[in-house]
């Protein structure tokens, strides 16, 4: 297996304006072959992260995320029609994924009151004509809206399916170029994290400090920062204590997981724990940093093409017993415009909550650690993102460990 390093050639880490458009166009048509696949005539997106998969539209995306006032509708052939939010269509007009743009119909009792059975009614309508136009069957896939939704189309005849599957599976595999973006997003969101390591001094509260990787991925062009994970000292064990108002001691652990949305929309998900304030890390700290960097550099050796996911699981590195208990939640994960599929959990959680799949070449992975005693005390973060192509992996997240607590 050949691991190469973290690529810092600018030119493969910025798309230029053409290859976005390829990039986008390529996207698209990851959707259409799944949807084929499945002899679906049609998909209905309203996850805003799935319609700026296959289209490129960008709007309004934590908002829409929980009201169903925006979609897409790709078919398998024929014209693409994004539904926008009243008053934004013309941010999705030039789109060169993008046949029409129309108003969007907003299911929902928010929008609607009483009259949300006939826009719903009105709604399948408008989808029902537009797979007639396409000269399609009666099978569609659509994301999660409202449940009446689903029963206006299957009253119209149509088979409803669930959109995640062959939207996870398009995604799964990057694009030629694709990894540009998710470079760019990395690359953007690393210097967010220097910026932020450099504020942290003992006294500045958990947010003050988190409110500096913000502000960064803001001022580039990212959109947000998915979860709240950055903790200090004793709030560092178990992991996912969310992100307070305590004020960070000298000798703390602080652990971060960035979770953020970023350039072009795609997710950098990378871990690293610092040490507050001047001093040495205490013996403990670094046997806990110890356990967290040999899991992690083990287990991203252990990534190629062609691997199962539960051969990987039996050969991953082994936690050591009073530490199980506090693992996290998966040994790797996929990732792209976020936390994506395959999803490979321990050896020990396999028969109760595991799939099995085999690694691809195309895919991008992250490869996760948190190390955490039973007993207590502080608790170390550490993950990286991955490309496995057919003759390796590339190392894609870029950020050092904290040298006083790495093994020497």
């Amino acid at each position: 297996m050949s691991l190469s390093g973290p690529n810092r050639n600018p030119a493969d880490c910025e798309p230029t304006y053409d290859e976005i458009q390829q990039i986008q166009l390529d996207r698209l048509q990851r959707v259409r072959n799944e949807l084929k696949k499945r002899d679906y005539a049609a998909c209905v997106l309203f996850d805003p992260t799935h319609m700026r998969y296959a289209t490129g539209s960008r709007n309004m995306q934590v908002y829409s995320a929980r009201n169903p006032a925006r979609y897409a509708f790709i078919p398998a052939e024929g014209p693409v029609v994004v539904f926008e939010f009243g008053g934004c269509l013309h941010l999705a007009e030039n789109l060169n994924t993008v046949d029409e743009v129309r108003p969007a119909k907003a299911i929902s009792y928010y929008f609607c009151d009483s009259f949300l059975s006939n826009v719903t009614a009105d709604w399948a309508a408008e989808i029902d004509e537009l797979v007639r136009q396409c000269g399609g069957g009666k099978r569609i896939a659509i994301e999660s809206a409202t449940s009446a939704a689903a029963f206006e189309l299957q009253r119209l005849g149509y088979q409803v399916f669930d959109a995640q599957e062959p939207l996870e599976r398009a995604r799964c595999i990057k694009v030629p170029n694709e990894l540009k973006m998710i470079r760019a997003s990395l690359r953007a969101t690393e210097a967010g994290v220097r910026l932020m390591e450099s504020r942290l001094v003992p006294g500045i509260t958990e947010n003050q400090l988190w409110s500096h990787l913000h502000q960064h991925v803001i001022a580039t062009d990212g959109d947000y920062v998915e979860t709240r994970l950055l903790s200090s000292g004793p709030r560092t064990n178990p992991w996912f204590q969310e992100c307070s108002t305590r004020p960070i001691e000298a000798g703390d652990l602080v652990a971060l997981d960035t979770d953020v949305v970023g350039r072009f929309g795609y997710y950098a998900d990378f871990s690293r724990t610092f040490l507050c304030g001047d001093q040495a890390a205490t013996a403990k700290q670094q046997e806990l940093y110890k356990l967290a960097y040999e899991q992690v550099q083990t287990n991203v050796e252990m990534l190629k093409a062609g691997r199962s996911f539960k051969e990987y699981a039996e050969m991953a590195w082994k936690i050591p017993e009073h530490y199980k208990n506090n693992r996290y939640f998966a040994l790797v994960h996929g990732v792209g415009m976020t936390g994506e599929y395959p999803y490979v959990v321990h050896r020990e959680d396999i028969d109760a909550l595991g799939y099995d799949g085999v690694f691809e070449a195309g895919m991008t992975i992250c490869v996760e650690s948190y190390i955490g005693h039973d007993d207590g005390g502080e608790g170390v973060k550490l993950e990286e993102q991955i490309y496995i192509h057919e003759h390796g992996i590339e190392l894609l997240s870029d950020y050092p460990f904290d040298a006083r607590l790495l093994p020497r």
